[in-house]
């Protein structure tokens, strides 16, 4: 768990900041009622079992599930972001380099689906009848490592291009505003110790090698969270 911490940590500290939107505090929106839109329930349980592999965690050390990564994840793919909608999606089809990006011909939805099909035939082959979210932990994470090696066939989508999305939207579930599904509690911000798009940091901007007092805010104001509906 250390370990993949100490990962993630490192890669969210790589990435820009970003949602940083002022944010009004004089008043206090209700939130939101969201519940998923994309995942079937055993497409869910895989989200799940995966994510919590990725950034393990528990109460007192939030993770991927205290943080409701799998309801982000679920409600991107359920928006433009799941059907490519800004994207260029009409080849040619070729296999490309890590530099430069998304080279699928499948749609993110798509390439979830397909790949979380793949991954619980496999599963099931291997192990006995039994889905990837069935295994223990350490079979998961053996699974997920030769997903990230391309060690298993997925049929018409590479392993590795699924593994590479699955980590970058979990990473992005853990940061994101709260407005948007994750990031519960602020659980990654305040790993990181990002504050949020607070309106005003004029007094504590000279404040050099002090701790920020204040917690984090969203744009959605103190609490940030959206309720979650049943999935």
């Amino acid at each position: 768990m250390d370990e993949t911490k100490r990962r993630f940590v490192q890669a969210a500290l790589a990435l820009p900041a970003t949602l940083v939107l002022p944010a009004c505090e004089r008043t206090a929106p209700r939130p939101a009622r969201i519940a998923g839109t994309f995942f079937s329930a055993d497409e869910y349980r895989f989200v799940e079992a995966a994510t919590a592999r990725l950034i393990p965690g528990n109460r007192e050390d939030p993770g991927a599930i205290e943080a409701d990564i799998p309801l982000f994840i679920d409600l991107q793919l359920g928006g433009p972001y799941g059907r490519a909608d800004r994207w260029y999606m009409e080849g040619p089809w070729a296999a490309g380099t890590a530099q430069q990006g998304y080279q699928l011909k499948q749609t993110p939805s798509e390439l979830y689906r397909i790949a979380i099909a793949g991954i619980d035939a496999y599963c099931r082959r291997q192990y006995s009848g039994r889905a990837f979210a069935e295994l223990s932990a350490d079979r998961q994470d053996e699974i997920l490592r030769n997903l990230e090696a391309g060690k298993i066939e997925l049929g018409d989508v590479p392993a590795q291009a699924f593994f590479s999305v699955l980590w970058q939207n979990t990473q992005e579930g853990f940061l994101a505003d709260p407005m948007y599904g994750g990031n519960r509690g602020f659980a990654g911000w305040k790993l990181i110790g990002f504050p949020g798009p607070r309106y005003n940091y004029v007094e504590e901007i000279t404040q050099y090698g002090k701790p920020y007092p204040l917690p984090p805010v969203g744009i959605l104001g103190r609490d940030g969270t959206r309720m979650r509906a049943d999935i």
